[in-house]
């Protein structure tokens, strides 16, 4: 039997360690092919370079495919995507894929699945039916919409998705992959290297094997003008704290440059000696790491999904996961700095987290290729109601 052909499609860092285990197991998988696309910003060095960890993790790729504009406001990530459409079309017809999996929400995603769908290529989509903030939302249910085969996060996720008029038969609640990660992590939490040492980094040589938080804040991108404005409270707050301080540079959305413009002169203004800065990091070290800090702060929905999972606090500011499903983990405040340095405070004295097993339970990508190599492959469908 001739094994089915998937085509992965990672756009950006982040989509890395939500696939990671996928990508294993469909490797591993007698009747299944992997066929892996690195694109967008997952190809950029100022982005973290996520493809080199892609590579030193063994996977073989495919194709790479540049096609992030500079601009980093919302008429780059349109032409941006535009551009993903023409490349991945491409792409596509010459692999040949039985299928294409698309990852989440982010902007460049659509692409993924216009120029598939387009082409009559089964779409099988990771993590529809959620809810969160800015044109992330708008994404995810346009990718579950022109999917064929939808792997769900969650049962609140699946419920949306069937309210979506999806065949129930096409519908699968595997869990988040990188809760995969995240139990991996559980079993053996302790911080087994050195993260200035290893990854480099810029600012202060921080004292951080006393105690540290981890902050990632991105860009809303239907608030994009006010990134810089947002970021900066953050800073402060981060800065009066004197708390040891991981920091992550911000995704390729728009508002981007505003965020990283902030942080750079907040930098050089005002010489933070407890901030240390860094790109990217390899998935299960940047798990590791914030396995056994005792905050993380900003708006990444790692604080949603991962930390739950790991029962680490989490300061969760601003929109950009509204209504995202949440544990017991996370404190929601708005971009301001009296706020959030009350809010961090009372996460770390807090005694009540515990982990939530939200987003799974650390199998996924075993269920996943499962569904894969056994699943019918179709590509027209109609609303079921």
């Amino acid at each position: 039997m001739t094994p089915r052909k998937i085509c992965v499609v990672v756009t950006a860092r982040p989509s890395y360690s939500r696939v990671k285990t996928v990508l294993t197991a469909i490797k591993n998988h007698p009747e299944l092919e992997l066929q892996l696309v690195i694109a967008g910003s997952a190809l950029l060095g100022r982005y973290g370079n996520a493809v080199d960890f892609i590579e030193k993790d063994g996977f073989e790729i495919a194709e790479k495919v540049f096609m992030v504009l500079e601009g980093e406001n919302p008429t780059a990530m349109a032409k941006t995507t535009g551009l993903g459409v023409m490349e991945l079309s491409n792409v596509f017809y010459k692999l040949h894929p039985n299928a294409v999996l698309t990852i989440a929400d982010r902007f460049e995603t659509i692409a993924t699945s216009i120029a598939a769908s387009y082409q009559n290529i089964p779409l099988v989509h990771l993590q529809g039916g959620e809810v969160t903030g800015n044109i992330d939302e708008k994404v995810r249910h346009a990718n579950t919409k022109l999917a064929d085969i939808h792997l769900v996060a969650s049962e609140d996720a699946k419920n949306r998705v069937l309210k979506m008029g999806e065949n129930p038969a096409k519908v699968f609640n595997t869990g988040c992959p990188s809760i995969d990660l995240a139990k991996e992590i559980q079993d053996s939490p302790a911080l087994n290297f050195d993260p200035i040492a290893k990854y480099g980094g810029v600012g202060t040589d921080i004292d951080w094997k006393s105690g540290y938080i981890v902050v990632m804040q991105h860009p809303v991108t239907t608030e994009y003008v006010s990134a810089r404005k947002d970021v900066e409270e953050t800073l402060k707050a981060i800065h009066e704290l004197n708390i040891p301080t991981f920091w992550f540079w911000p995704n390729v959305d728009a508002g981007s440059d505003g965020t990283s413009s902030g942080i750079r002169s907040f930098r050089e203004t005002q010489k933070p000696e407890n901030i240390h800065f860094f790109k990217n990091m390899e998935p299960n070290d940047f798990l590791r790491l914030l396995r056994n800090s005792q905050c993380l702060i900003g708006n990444s929905s790692v604080g949603i999904r991962e930390c739950a999972f790991l029962g680490v606090p989490v300061v969760n500011i601003g929109t950009r996961q509204n209504r995202r499903h949440r544990g017991c983990n996370v404190s929601d405040v708005v971009y301001d700095k009296t706020q959030i340095i009350d809010a961090i405070q009372e996460r770390m004295q807090n005694t009540t987290i515990i982990p939530e097993n939200i987003y799974g339970v650390g199998d996924s990508g075993e269920k996943i290729a499962i569904v894969l190599a056994e699943t019918e492959l179709t590509f027209h469908k109609t609303i079921v109601y």
